[in-house]
């Protein structure tokens, strides 16, 4: 064998065993119900971008993996949805507890200001 068969033969293996890698990671991401992302593939594996947008054979698990995952809701973005609607609901209860409170505020004024108008009219009755 001569030197470009070995060097060949050695970039063969290479790229191999960079979509091992990227199959792998994506696989994994699979089973953890992680979103399968390029950037998080590219952080998982430290291969570029290029890569996983151009070797067809990653690019179709890659696809494979999305159309699996389609309508998949991140975990973490469920329990942030989850934390947000108990924030609403509490800030609506606050807003009726605000408005009940509001009402009764102005019947008070209201009352208020009739006993005044009485107290006016006395002390002019008196003069």
């Amino acid at each position: 064998m001569n030197k470009y068969d070995k060097m060949i033969e050695k970039n063969r293996k290479s790229s191999e065993d960079k979509i091992n890698r990227a199959k792998q990671a994506i696989q994994e991401m699979l089973d953890d119900e992680e979103k399968v992302t390029i950037p998080r593939l590219m952080k998982s594996t430290g291969l570029s971008r290029g890569f996983f947008y151009k070797n067809p054979t990653v690019r179709k698990a890659i696809d494979w993996a999305m159309e699996q995952q389609a309508g998949m809701v991140d975990r973490r973005r469920a329990v942030l949805d989850m934390a947000m609607d108990n924030r609403i609901m509490l800030l609506e209860e606050e807003i009726v507890r605000l408005q009940r409170e509001n009402a009764e505020l102005k019947k008070q004024n209201e009352r208020l200001h009739k006993i005044l108008n009485k107290k006016e009219l006395n002390i002019l009755k008196n003069f």
